[in-house]
């Protein structure tokens, strides 16, 4: 193989055989439940990296995202927390972490993006009149969320606004000296988005400790609220706004 051929094919590893395929990547049926709670502030500036600021209510955003038909990546569900931020003034979402069940998705998320992605065995699931999300770690839970099926409808425009809010990642790549070759910022959306339906209710969650799995850190003091959507969106492949090595 030709030096310019390499160059040519080197988008993601291996190389004669990549983890997935070239975007864009659209998502049919996207899920989304979503609880909001208030945890301890300190805790939040202690993880939220500068130059992002974290609200000053202490609010996390823990999700459950189902995704059974996405270009290239398959079937797969994802959980993990988002943290509402702001960046330069622009209010925003920044992934703390995130576990799911499937390898391309990971490797991608990790290598495009710098989503914070790792392998676990998320759930979302309908039980009756219960929507249920649920986070294993191997044989430990970790997280369980329940949310009253379908209970009241929100405005579907105001739900598209907040799937197409801006998202923001730290994505890291070492150096085969193990420092940091890429330190950088990224900042997102989802983009043609279609919203088939939205709904809040009453929810509750609860969060277990893990030494490697550490969504309990941001311990849960009281929950907020709670959204269920059904979407159709294009995962943009987003923008470098803050250079760390610069």
């Amino acid at each position: 193989m030709k030096q310019q051929d390499v160059l040519k094919n080197a988008f993601a590893m291996p190389l004669t055989s990549p983890a997935f395929p070239r975007g864009p990547y659209r998502f049919i049926n996207r899920e989304f439940f979503t609880i909001t709670y208030r945890t301890d502030p300190e805790r939040l500036r202690e993880v939220v990296p500068e130059p992002l600021v974290p609200n000053p209510d202490g609010l996390v955003n823990f999700e459950f995202i189902r995704m059974p038909d996405s270009t290239g990546f398959g079937d797969y569900t994802e959980s993990g927390q988002v943290i509402p931020v702001t960046f330069n003034g622009i209010e925003g979402g920044y992934s703390h972490a995130m576990y799911l069940d499937d390898e391309a998705p990971i490797a991608g998320g990790r290598e495009l993006w710098g989503f914070p992605k790792k392998l676990g065995s998320p759930k979302l699931s309908v039980q009756k009149d219960t929507l249920l999300g649920t986070l294993d770690i191997g044989p430990v839970r970790i997280a369980t969320a329940t949310m009253g099926f379908k209970y009241n409808k929100i405005d579907l425009e105001e739900a598209k606004a907040t799937v197409e809010g801006p998202a923001f990642l730290l994505k890291i790549i070492p150096h085969v000296d193990c420092t940091p070759r890429i330190c950088e910022l990224v900042q997102y959306h989802s983009e043609d988005v279609t919203v088939k339906g939205a709904w809040s209710a009453p929810a509750r969650l609860e969060l277990f400790e893990h030494a490697l799995a550490p969504v309990a850190d941001l311990p849960v003091l009281e929950v907020v609220r709670a959204t269920h959507i059904l979407t159709d969106l294009t995962l943009g492949l987003g923008k470098v706004v803050h250079d760390y090595l610069d």
